[in-house]
């Protein structure tokens, strides 16, 4: 049984956006877009043999990854903790 823990209501906003279930959730938006990606710009290169760019590979899963967790980042600022 997986048991997962949201981060306790008087966690700062980065704290939530660096939670377990948001980074899982990056992580995954980092994955499949960055694949999409980078078939879309490498795709004809990997294909062919020809030599790809390892900075840009790393690039493409970063920027999805850094994306998803900026927008979970700019939503729990905006959430106030209850007040109990």
């Amino acid at each position: 049984m997986c048991v997962t823990r949201s981060p306790p209501s008087h966690a700062t906003p980065l704290q939530r956006a660096l939670s377990p279930q948001v980074l899982r959730k990056s992580l995954l938006v980092a994955f499949i877009v960055g694949s999409v990606l980078n078939l879309i710009n490498q795709g004809d290169a990997m294909m062919s043999g020809q030599g790809v760019s390892v900075f840009k590979i790393v690039l493409t899963y970063c920027v999805p990854f850094l994306v998803s967790t900026y927008g979970a980042w700019s939503m729990a600022r905006l959430i106030k903790p209850d007040a109990s």
